[in-house]
């Protein structure tokens, strides 16, 4: 788990508030598995599947150079989908916060509840699978440590400024998956259609009335998702060597 997630340490006394103190510190999370890989000596090559949060800090990790063959990413948080007029209020609120000693608040919007405790399925934005929902929910409450409230106006104001300084970078240059549903709310479809017609050898799937935990959709949905992340793994780690001319 990353840090300030599940059961990972917390950066806050308030566990409840999912914070950072800068963003790249994530990438420090991503050194460490890398090194426990080595000592681990894990089967190679390696592979990156990355989701939501986590999308935004495997795109830095395999532009820094990560050491994997391929990589396969859902839902990446490469944008944050909030309206036109929000936007620039909620880069003022984060920016001000920090400098007002109020970045370990929750950002407008959220509370200290877990998600899926708190919202009806009926009403959420992750899957449209009630029994994986159903899932999400047994897991907080027979593991209450692995809750999660709402972001603090610091990872916030952090989050936009990664998304931002991404955008600005190209492509890396490794077979890429993306997977997005189109019913997404979360994170920005936009950005992440943009990243994909940017990357050489990347190929983006939207899943139809996919949520965006699309990893946690239908049964026939995840198999048909899991079945090309493999096929993509397979040809990643066998690539076809170019024939040998006389």
């Amino acid at each position: 788990d990353w840090r300030g997630q599940g059961l990972a340490d917390r950066m806050l006394t308030d566990a409840r508030v999912g914070h950072i103190t800068l963003f790249t510190d994530y990438q420090r999370d991503v050194a460490a598995l890398c090194a426990a890989a080595r000592t681990l000596e894990l089967p190679q090559p390696l592979h990156l599947i990355a989701h939501s949060m986590g999308g935004c800090i495997g795109l830095r990790a395999v532009m820094e150079g990560l050491p994997v063959a391929s990589c396969v990413f859902s839902g990446p948080m490469w944008g944050i989908q909030m309206s036109r007029p929000i936007r620039p209020a909620a880069w003022a609120l984060g920016w001000g916060s920090g400098r007002l000693g109020l970045g370990h608040m929750f950002a407008p919007g959220t509370k200290p509840a877990s998600y899926v405790t708190s919202e009806p399925f009926e009403a959420n934005v992750l899957t449209r699978d009630p029994d994986m929902y159903a899932y999400m929910r047994r897991q907080v409450a027979q593991a209450p440590d692995l809750g999660l409230g709402g972001p603090s106006l610091q990872w916030l104001h952090q989050s936009l400024q990664e998304c931002r300084e991404l955008v600005r970078r190209p492509s890396p240059d490794l077979p890429c998956l993306t997977f997005v549903g189109s019913n997404e709310r979360i994170v920005d479809i936009a950005r992440i259609r943009d990243r994909m017609q940017r990357w050489p050898r990347g190929t983006l799937e939207v899943v139809e009335g996919g949520e965006h935990e699309v990893l946690m959709e239908s049964p026939e949905i995840r198999a048909r998702i899991m079945a090309g992340i493999l096929a993509l793994f397979d040809t990643a780690s066998h690539p076809v060597k170019p024939a040998q001319t006389a």
